[in-house]
């Protein structure tokens, strides 16, 4: 009986696990969306060919499409206050367009024509102070733009004197908008390529520290491409290599003290190469999503364990709508789970 009871267990836990969430498409277009903002009950994105737009996520036939440009710019940022949304397109001239929430008119606030130019993430703390970074040039520190009176003027930076030097071969992942994380008066911005770490700035002051990482580094392709905070201690990052994507050693890790130390999780033991980690609302830190070109993977133990929970590929950027309600965009689509 004992042997029946367990077998019964594992087969409604089977059970479960695979009727865990169901998918719904929101939009299927000839795009690329590695950013997504939810405002308004809205999903809002920002892609290739200049695209910016809207799906609702109660009525799927409700959406809008504008070009912000006649040149067929790449956004893989986009980030939001209360009045406006940001995207920067990557590569040089890095145009910052500023786009009203009601009305949709948009303007270019800002350009960066530094030739190396190539914008990672775009990151608002709060209604006012907004911060975006792009790869070093030869100076060899990120160059940082920042807003402090929302994003009606921004002040840019290719050589600040603050920031600490990248090592040679450093740089950043411009893959899911989320390499960048904040809460209250801390912001993290994690790096990849020969060296993987984390830079942490408090109260705004450009005061920056850098912390190592056991991550996975040493090429251009390798390193964390996503972080996640759920408070200013406890944070994970995941990432590995964009051009191994089974590979699935030291790439993922846990932080916490903010950031200072990190702990290797599931090395060897997860389903590879992830773009995008966020963990679930009102689950204590302790349930957390992760997603990857070839997958969608869950942890409900503080990011120690993963299970792989879908196939679906060619996914990038995630976002919790609600505890039960995920949003991911990828190659040619916006997807809905509903947990």
């Amino acid at each position: 009986m004992k042997k029946l009871v367990l077998l019964s267990l594992t087969i409604i836990s089977s059970f479960l696990l695979s009727q865990k969430f169901t998918i719904d498409t929101l939009l299927t277009d000839k795009i690329s969306i590695r950013a997504i903002q939810i405002w308004d009950g809205k999903v809002w994105y920002a892609g290739t060919d200049s695209k910016f737009g809207y799906v609702s996520l109660k009525d799927k036939s409700d959406k809008k499409q504008i070009k912000l440009s006649d040149k067929k710019l790449q956004f893989r940022t986009l980030a939001q206050n209360k009045k406006s949304f940001y995207t920067i397109n990557i590569e040089s001239p890095a145009y910052f367009f500023e786009i009203d929430k009601k009305k949709l008119d948009f303007k270019v606030v800002f350009n960066d024509n530094d030739p190396t130019a190539f914008y990672d993430a775009l990151k608002f703390t709060d209604n006012n102070f907004g911060l975006a970074f792009s790869d070093p040039s030869a100076n060899q520190r990120l160059n940082i733009s920042q807003t402090r009176n929302g994003g009606s003027q921004w002040i840019h930076c290719n050589d600040c004197k603050d920031f600490p030097y990248l090592e040679k071969g450093e740089a950043a992942f411009a893959a899911s908008n989320t390499n960048i994380a904040s809460v209250g008066n801390l912001i993290w911005i994690a790096t990849g390529g020969s060296k993987s770490r984390i830079f942490r700035m408090k109260n705004k002051d450009c005061n920056w520290q850098v912390f190592k990482t056991p991550f996975t580094q040493g090429t251009s392709s390798q390193g964390i491409y996503s972080i996640d905070f759920y408070n200013k201690n406890f944070g994970i990052a995941v990432g590995g290599d964009y051009t191994k994507q089974s590979d699935n050693i030291n790439n993922i890790a846990t932080t916490n003290d903010g950031g200072q130390t990190w702990q290797i999780q599931a090395s060897g033991q997860n389903a590879g190469y992830m773009t995008c980690v966020k963990f679930r609302p009102k689950a204590k830190g302790k349930e957390i999503v992760a997603v990857g070109d070839q997958h969608i993977s869950f942890s409900s133990d503080y990011g120690k364990t993963w299970t792989k929970i879908s196939d679906e590929k060619n996914l990038y950027a995630c976002e919790w709508l609600d505890k039960n309600t995920l949003i991911l965009a990828g190659k040619d689509k916006i997807i809905k789970l509903n947990f």
